[in-house]
């Protein structure tokens, strides 16, 4: 009698638990709504670059944007191909990361299934400003490039460097660099250079037009190097620097805006602007960009699916890593940066296991990554040039090689690293990085040139002068490099060789002002007044501002006149006085030196003026109150 009851029980309870089953995951699913649940999401991770002024296909900034495109945004998110952000989570903590969890995909595909409902715009979060306004305000001042470039409807990708002044009267602090790129749909990605000494308008064929190529040095005459990443890539946003870390902007100083640029079909104007923000807290922290690279070993056989290229640096110092910037070509597959710790523990700095160019970047972590003294920071990159590889550009794959060009390969990691202590203590790293490159390679151009410039730095020419002996014979066309080792014998009193090597360096190029300007003063260390007055003219004809040749030419004048007025040769010394007066009119000496001159000529007159100008401007100065008594008693001498 019990056998149906327990039927009709098992019935019933297998009846219910599946209504209660359904009931409780009813419950767990609340509803899904744009305005309170999706928005946040897309707001955040999407709107960057899906706006107006961006490169993307489509904005999504309002309800009806985000539902027009709901399937295809469900479908991109799950496979995690946007947003885009190529490190993997857990080998590095950085700004801004773009990366979405589960619980948010899962958010966006519940809220498609649900027939994405727009909910109450009550507390919703508001959208992102539509227009295209500088996004830190407006800039203290904004760049334009001198000439626009002309990019065609089709054709292979163009690499191309705009050299843009700077017009500054005064030394500034730049703490933000905003790139507006005009015409962001053919921008690839682009890249500022601080060119402090102007050194990049010699590649220019036409002045302001800018130059082709990719691979860019600024070369520069001073130890300053680079500091901080100014890049631009579509959806970037502008890098304020922490305090401390401003870079100095100086008169007369230009930027270089390398540019990486995709015909779209249609022949576009590329015409970008810049913007610098400023601060009046100057630098008092000096990171420094180091490069790890082994583009000149890359030689990748044609199916070769893990080739792999290693580097590294030893620190000699305690030093923070502020941000990273890994980049290969289309090869890359797997990159990998880390730092090994003197007890053999492993840091990561930065993991991307599916490396794609078109999403390259700068990465700065949300605390800076302490290594101490001794760590080794390690790159390791792996490249397919198999079939097997969707973004090998080569069908069947080929040798590909080392180099700036798009079908070659490269493979760098640079570094933001900040070492630990008071003051500027970027020579040491460099000094230490360079070391380690010489034991490697000890012809390397950068390593030779880069320690001479540290010893000559410290006032020792002598030594500095077999590395930039070693850094000429390395890059026998290399203007800079001949100049300096020209300024390493000057600074060694081997003058005579001194002369000749810059006269090399301008066989090299005639253009190269610094070169003119170190021969001009070569010549006055020779006595040479002639030429030297000759060749510092040379430099002001093309450096109008500058303020030392001209101060060195009054210098010349004045010693060349002194020469012609002790051999007796007064018409010669007077000529020389008057071009000196214009550059130097506060100085005494030459005053009483060029009325002295015009004396002995018998011009009286124009004897008193040099006299009484000099007591003007010294009213104690008896040596003009005597000239002046002598003139007045010469001319009542002079017969009427």
């Amino acid at each position: 009698m019990r056998c149906p009851v327990r039927g009709v029980d098992r019935v019933v309870l297998l009846l219910t638990f599946p209504i209660l089953a359904a009931q409780e995951k009813q419950a767990k699913v609340p509803d899904v709504t744009f305005y309170r649940d999706v928005a946040p999401i897309v707001y955040r991770n999407c709107s960057p670059c899906h706006r107006p002024g961006e490169a993307t296909p489509f904005s999504l900034l309002t309800y009806e944007d985000v539902k027009r495109h709901a399937k295809q945004i469900a479908d991109v998110t799950k496979r995690r191909y946007m947003p885009p952000w190529p490190p993997e989570p857990g080998y590095g903590d950085f700004v801004e990361e773009r990366r979405l969890t589960a619980a948010q995909i899962q958010k966006i595909q519940e809220w498609v299934r649900q027939g994405a409902p727009a909910g109450t715009l009550a507390g919703a979060e508001p959208a992102p400003a539509a227009d295209a306004e500088w996004k830190l305000g407006k800039p203290d001042l904004i760049l334009h490039v001198q000439r626009p470039y002309q990019l065609s409807a089709d054709g292979p990708e163009v690499f191309w460097n705009f050299v843009i002044p700077v017009p500054l009267s005064r030394t500034r602090w730049v703490k933000a660099v905003e790139i507006r790129p005009g015409t962001p749909r053919v921008f690839h990605h682009a890249s500022l250079l601080v060119d402090r000494a102007g050194s990049s308008r010699r590649h220019e064929q036409t002045p302001g037009a800018g130059f082709p190529g990719m691979d860019l040095t600024v070369d520069e005459t001073t130890f300053d190097p680079d500091g901080v990443f100014l890049a631009w890539k579509p959806g970037s946003t502008p890098n304020i620097e922490p305090e401390g870390i401003a870079w100095r902007a100086d008169p007369g100083m230009y930027l270089v805006f390398s540019v990486h640029l995709r015909p779209s079909g249609k022949a576009e104007s590329v015409n970008p602007t810049i913007g610098l923000y400023f601060t009046d807290k100057p630098q008092t922290k000096f990171p420094m960009l180091v490069e790890l690279q082994r583009d000149a070993s890359i030689d990748i056989p044609p199916g070769a699916r893990d080739y792999v290229v290693t580097d590294s640096f030893k620190s000699p110092l305690d030093l923070q890593v502020l941000a990273v910037y890994p980049h290969a070509h289309y090869l890359g597959k797997l990159l990998e940066g880390y730092a090994t710790l003197p007890d053999g523990s492993r840091k990561w700095l930065i993991r991307i296991p599916d490396w794609d160019l078109n999403w390259q970047g700068v990465y700065h972590f949300k605390r800076p990554v302490a290594l101490p003294r001794g760590s080794v920071i390690t790159m390791r990159f792996h490249y397919d040039n198999s079939e097997n590889n969707i973004r090998n550009p080569h069908k069947p794959p080929v040798r590909v090689r080392g180099g700036s060009q798009a079908d070659d390969e490269m493979g760098n990691l640079w570094l933001q690293l900040l070492p630990a202590g008071a003051g500027d203590q970027r020579p040491a790293l460099l000094e230490a990085l360079m070391q380690q490159r010489l034991e490697r390679s000890p012809s390397d151009f950068l390593a030779n040139y880069n320690l001479g410039d540290l010893l000559l730095n410290r006032g020792k020419a002598a030594d500095a002068i077999p590395y930039f002996e070693r850094a000429w014979k390395a890059a026998p066309r290399n203007v800079i490099a001949a100049t300096e080792l020209g300024v390493a014998l000057m600074s060694a009193s081997r003058v005579a060789e001194a002369r000749e090597q810059f006269k090399r360096a301008l066989e090299l190029d005639p253009s190269f002002t610094d070169a003119r300007y170190d021969l001009a003063s070569a010549d006055a260390a020779s006595g040479e007044w002639e030429r030297a007055a000759a060749e510092f003219q040379a430099v002001l004809r093309e450096r109008r501002d500058d303020q030392n040749a001209r101060e060195h030419l009054g210098e010349v004048l004045v010693l060349w006149g002194d020469q012609f007025q002790k051999a007796g040769n007064f018409e010669e010394a007077v000529k020389r006085y008057d071009d000196a007066i214009v550059i130097r009119p506060s100085d005494l000496e030459l005053r009483m030196n060029f009325g002295l001159a015009l004396a002995r000529l018998g011009r009286l007159d124009d004897a008193r003026i040099q006299f009484e100008t000099a007591l003007h401007l010294d009213p104690g100065l008896q040596a003009a109150r005597q000239a002046l008594a002598a003139l007045e008693a010469r001319q009542r001498e002079k017969p009427k």
